[in-house]
């Protein structure tokens, strides 16, 4: 069973939108429901005011004809597109798109990145060489009509390009020609020209358009681009030139004879392709020319192409195998007939296989179109989401009633235990201080005899020095301790050594120290960790010059050797003094404890 649902085709030219409502007909072909068109005026070919006239236009067409259908085919005018015919070596078909690839990096005049692009294998030449399609258009520019189309309410199913579209509306109406045929559009800015021969097309983009008729015909009159546009319909011609006489209206004067360098030009350039397309493309003469598009109905201009081409003229009928509406005005059809090449092709896209089938959609539009389709699906993923995170909350909200009441019977439960193991701890933390201070006591029981076994260990020293050095320079010498200084492991303020409690022993000379200091001296870490020795001895430099230094390093060594002391950390401070009289010399020796003294 057929769909009958009907789609647009829109062709967003410079001159003017195109508007054409189709459906696929009970015969499987095409069936023209309505159309319209609507003039840009000079916005429609100025960059910065395209978009929005575009938008206006095609609003306005959908609001005149009462349109409901969503889905669109576009194409876009033709002087925003680079297409080109390239000739491909003959490959393996896995290898042309990546040959293809590489053809648009050369020959495309923007990045790649920044156009969006597809091909087509056209045929074959004789030489075997395949003849490719390949057109691009930029990225932005596609993206913008993408906009149009949505912000006037319709889903964009296809964006092509116009002179693919006349290539299919015309194989769709004159598939039965065989000999080389040229159809001919004359767009508002730009002009395609296509060869269609044997089931072979070419076409050529070239850039002269009907408004520089109206634009040359403007400034010499002196006319807005509006109103001259209107003159120029209403009453322009293209001269026959020669002897035929200069009509008397000033208007169709100058007009046609601006249209005549117009088709001139034109020509030039239809001459110019016809060259090329048998000498590089090994194409036959053209035995038809078609015309179509706007400027192509001004008076002669069909008279003008049949004498400089010498070959017969007609207007393409697009609409010569569509089946039309009964409710169509033919009249007011037969007018317009010959601008609808490019909806009649973009319709036909809906229907079965097309010559030419390209697809300017870029992925951004492509991805947005899909979020767009999938857009039911994930609001109806998020309204489920929404009732099971409210059957969630109000499952917890009574889950959280009945752990409350669970947790009041738990801490009523609780706090008789917990009175219990308040008080436990209480006892427990005066028991560890009660332990705490067993263990300072027990500590300073052991360190009793701390100040004793120092003051032997020193002892020993001094008279093992002392005969170290009577052995040495011959003659007795004396050394002993004028004041000795504790200080704890962190660098506090040394201070003389005193006693810290009642009951430790006193080294000899320090009875009368004051209390605090020794405490003071110990510190933050609560321990004696070294003493420093200020030493006095009988000098022998008499004797000999190193005798002191000799007295001094024998002392120094008895004390490393003593274990007692850290040995590394046993050392001099500062310099051994001169001679001082009566006869004696001073230094210090700081001394490490192996063990030190606790508080």
């Amino acid at each position: 069973m057929l769909n009958l649902k009907s789609f647009l085709a829109v062709d967003f030219g410079a001159g003017s939108v195109k508007l054409a409502e189709f459906e696929v007909n009970e015969a499987g072909g095409l069936r023209l429901k309505q159309y319209g068109i609507e003039s840009l005026g000079p916005e429609g070919g100025q960059e910065s005011t395209r978009a929005a006239a575009l938008l206006k236009a095609l609003q306005k067409l959908l609001a005149e004809k009462g349109i409901k259908s969503k889905d669109v085919n576009v194409c876009t005018a033709g002087f925003q597109v680079f297409s080109k015919f390239v000739p491909l070596p003959p490959v393996e078909a896995n290898k042309v798109e990546q040959i293809v690839q590489y053809e648009a990096q050369q020959n495309v005049p923007f990045p790649l990145e920044e156009v969006v692009w597809d091909y087509q294998i056209m045929g074959a030449r004789p030489s075997g060489e395949l003849e490719v399609l390949l057109v691009a258009i930029k990225a932005d520019v596609v993206e913008g009509l993408f906009k149009v189309a949505e912000d006037a309410g319709l889903r964009l199913q296809v964006a092509d390009v116009s002179p693919a579209a006349l290539c299919n509306a015309f194989r769709y109406n004159y598939g039965d020609l065989e000999d080389c045929t040229m159809l001919l559009d004359i767009g508002a800015k730009t002009s395609n020209l296509l060869f269609f021969e044997k089931g072979k097309v070419f076409s050529r983009s070239i850039n002269i358009g009907a408004n520089s008729i109206t634009q040359d015909f403007a400034n010499e009159s002196k006319l807005p681009f509006a109103e001259a546009e209107k003159i120029k319909i209403a009453e322009g011609f293209v001269s026959l030139g020669g002897a035929y006489a200069e009509p008397e209206n000033p208007h169709q004067a100058a007009i046609s004879k601006i249209a005549r360098q117009f088709m001139t030009r034109l020509h030039i350039q239809v001459n110019q392709t016809i060259q090329f397309y048998r000498g590089q493309q090994g194409g036959s003469a053209p035995v038809g020319l078609f015309l179509s598009g706007g400027a192509s109905i001004m008076p002669y201009a069909a008279q003008f192409f049949a004498e400089k081409l010498n070959v017969p003229v007609e207007y393409f009928n697009p609409l010569r195998n569509v089946q039309l509406d009964p409710a169509l005005n033919l009249e007011d059809l037969a007018r317009v007939a010959h601008s609808l090449g490019e909806v009649v092709g973009l319709g036909l896209r809906n229907l079965a296989h097309c010559p030419v089938e390209l697809n300017l959609m870029p992925d951004s539009t492509l991805r947005w179109q899909s979020f767009n389709q999938k857009k039911p699906y994930f609001i109806a993923t998020i309204f489920s989401l929404v009732l099971v995170v409210c059957a969630s909350g109000w499952l917890f909200q009574k889950l959280t009633a009945v752990k409350a009441e669970e947790l009041q019977k738990l801490e009523d439960e609780i706090k008789p235990i917990q009175a219990k193991a308040d008080r436990f701890k209480k006892e427990y933390q005066q028991l560890t201080r009660a332990k705490e201070h067993g263990n300072q006591t027990a500590g300073w029981l052991e360190a009793r005899f701390f100040w004793a076994d120092i003051s032997k260990g020193l002892r020993a020293a001094f008279i093992a020095a002392e005969s170290k050095s009577k052995a040495k320079l011959g003659k007795d010498t004396g050394v002993w301790i004028e004041s000795m200084v504790v200080s704890s492991p962190a660098g506090q303020p040394a201070v003389p050594a005193a006693l810290p409690m009642e009951g430790m022993p006193i080294p000899p000379g320090l009875e009368s120290a004051p209390a605090p200091a020794l405490a003071a001296a110990a510190g933050a870490a609560g321990e004696i960790a070294s003493i420093t020795l200020n030493c006095r001895a009988v000098s022998l430099t008499t004797t000999s010059a190193s005798a002191n230094t000799d007295i001094a390093f024998a002392l120094l060594s008895e004390l490393k050797a003593n274990p007692l002391f850290v040995p590394a950390e046993t050392q001099f401070l500062g310099n051994i003094s001169a001679d001082e009289a009566p006869g004696t010399f001073t230094f210090a020796v700081a001394v490490k404890l192996k063990q030190p003294l606790k508080f």
